[in-house]
């Protein structure tokens, strides 16, 4: 039994004063992906049936890689920390959070990775 009044129960519990910044960083990416999207599509979807050629003579244009890649980066970047989200709300054991939290962030950053390697492979190699 506990004697401490409600104030004294959730005292040391407020805000980590991180949810503004964490809230305010993922609506910037979610608004820059709208336009990252839209050049995302208008570069790869000409290129779907192409031959092995007209992609990489698309990638070896400068603007059409460093739009891909940022589309690569600010996507998995942006999914990384909306699944944080969605975690840190539903899971409620230690153990099965962290693991969690460290899978999303491996999963992110190699899926995310393995596109800017690629599209770099083909733009500076060919």
């Amino acid at each position: 039994m506990s004697f401490k009044t409600d104030f004294q129960r959730v005292a040391g519990l407020g805000s980590a004063k991180s949810g503004a910044h964490h809230w305010f960083g993922e609506r910037l990416k979610a608004v820059a992906l709208i336009p990252l999207t839209l050049a995302f599509i208008c570069i790869v979807a000409p290129l779907v049936g192409s031959d092995y050629a007209n992609v990489v003579a698309a990638f070896q244009n400068p603007i059409k890689a460093i739009a891909v890649i940022l589309f690569f980066l600010v996507t998995f970047k942006h999914l990384e920390e909306g699944l944080q989200v969605v975690i840190e709300d539903y899971v409620h054991g230690k153990a099965a959070l962290l693991t969690l939290l460290i899978g999303t962030k491996l999963f992110c950053w190699a899926f995310g990775l393995a596109g800017v390697f690629a599209v770099a492979k083909i733009a500076f190699g060919g």
